[in-house]
C-alpha cells in the first residue's frame, strides 16, 4: 500500500486531496496544526496527526515523515503576517524538503500558484508580495534538491465542481484563471500516480482537456 504524507492537512484542498487518495487504497498521513481538525481530517480516511509544521525542526519532520512513499505540501501561512508567511510558506517548506531526503523518502509535490517565480511581477506594497516572495524561493529550493519533484500552479482557486478538465501552461489570461480546488486536488493525485511529472512545473487552470491527457509529456 502507497503512504502519502500530506502537510497542511486541514486546507480545502488538502482534505480533498485525502478523499481521494483513500478511496483509491493509499495510506495517508495528514499533518495538521490545530488538534480540533482531527475529526475532519479522519472522516476523510486520512490518519490525523498533529505537527506545528512552523516551529517543527528539520529532524522532527524527517522523523513524522519517515517510512512514507510521497509528501504533499498543502500548507500556508493563509495571508497572515510577512513575518508569518515567509516562516511557512518558505522556511518551513524548505525545512521540509530537507526533512523528506533526510526521512529518504523521494517524492515530493508542490502546490504552488499559476505565475509563481522570481519575475511573479507583484509590487512590494502589494498584500500579496511575501506570498509571491516565499513561493518563489521554496518552488526554486525545491527545483535544486534531488527529490523527485513536481510543483502544481493552478490559477484562482475556486469552491467550483471538480470536473476533471483542465487546460495546461496556459499561455494568456483569454481563458481565465479560475481553477476548482477539487480539480487541483485531482491533479495533485493523479502526478502521485504518474513519474514521468517528476521534474516538472505544471501551471494549470479549468479547462477543456482530461487531467490524464492534460499531464501528458510535452513531444
Amino acid at each position: 500500500m502507497t503512504r502519502i504524507a500530506i502537510i497542511g492537512g486541514h486546507g480545502k484542498v488538502a482534505l480533498e486531496l485525502s478523499r481521494i487518495l483513500s478511496d483509491e487504497g493509499a495510506e495517508v498521513t495528514s499533518f495538521i496544526r490545530n488538534p480540533d481538525h482531527r475529526a475532519d481530517v479522519a472522516a476523510t480516511g486520512a490518519a490525523p496527526v498533529v505537527l506545528d509544521i512552523e516551529h517543527s525542526a528539520t529532524a522532527e519532520i524527517a522523523e513524522a515523515l519517515r517510512n512514507h512513499d510521497a509528501v504533499v505540501w498543502s500548507a500556508g501561512a493563509g495571508g497572515g503576517s510577512p513575518e508569518r508567511t515567509y516562516a511557512v510558506d518558505r522556511d518551513a517548506a524548505i525545512r521540509s524538503m530537507d526533512a523528506a531526503a533526510e526521512a529518504g523518502v523521494g517524492r515530493y509535490v508542490m502546490v504552488s500558484y499559476l505565475g509563481a517565480g522570481p519575475d511573479h511581477g507583484v509590487p512590494e506594497d502589494n498584500s500579496f508580495f511575501a506570498y509571491a516572495e516565499a513561493k518563489a524561493a521554496a518552488d526554486s529550493y525545491l527545483r535544486g534538491t534531488d527529490l523527485e519533484w513536481t510543483i502544481l500552479g493552478p490559477g484562482a482557486l475556486t469552491d467550483g465542481p471538480g470536473n476533471g478538465l483542465i487546460d495546461v501552461n496556459p499561455a494568456d489570461d483569454s481563458g481565465g484563471r479560475e481553477t476548482a480546488r477539487a480539480n487541483v486536488a485531482l491533479v495533485a493525485a493523479a502526478v502521485l500516480g504518474l513519474p514521468s511529472t517528476a521534474g516538472r512545473t505544471i501551471e494549470f487552470r479549468d479547462g477543456d482537456l482530461p487531467i490524464a491527457a492534460a499531464l501528458e509529456p510535452a513531444d
